[in-house]
């Protein structure tokens, strides 16, 4: 607080540091791939996804996602059809396990592609994911 207070530190600027503008205001997958670091991903079986196959409201989509892949440091969720296809970006550190449990949004049926880094080089593994009700303002 003293730091923030004598002007060294500003609250928000710590967090935007961070924060890849670019790949989350993407309008397409293969933009969104690309910015965000994940740009020539091979497809991998060492992804597994646990999504619906139907998903009756795109608002709140379950999706689990855990990596088999050994050094994993990322992982990110793009939806092909969302205005900006990438939903998410976690970085692990420190050994953290290659898990992800969490919901998204999606505007309507569509590709989920979920993308992993390790060891320097990008992988991804992609499910399609029927949506009855649009989450996006749909």
């Amino acid at each position: 607080m003293v730091a923030i207070g004598t002007g060294l530190l500003r609250s928000g600027e710590v967090l935007a540091a961070t924060w890849n503008k670019l790949a989350f205001t993407s309008t397409n997958v293969a933009d969104a791939m690309k910015n965000a670091n994940y740009g020539g991903a091979a497809e991998s079986k060492d992804i597994q996804l646990k999504l619906p196959d139907i998903a009756e409201n795109g608002a709140s989509v379950p999706i689990e996602v855990t990596s088999h892949i050994p050094g994993t440091t990322s992982i990110a969720i793009f939806v092909e059809k969302n205005q900006n296809p990438l939903v998410a970006d976690f970085e692990l550190s420190n050994g953290a396990e290659p898990y992800i449990n969490t919901f998204i949004k999606m505007s309507q049926t569509s590709q989920v592609r979920v993308a992993v880094k390790a060891g320097g080089k990008a992988y991804t593994q992609g499910k399609e994911v029927k949506v009855t009700i649009g989450g996006c303002g749909g």
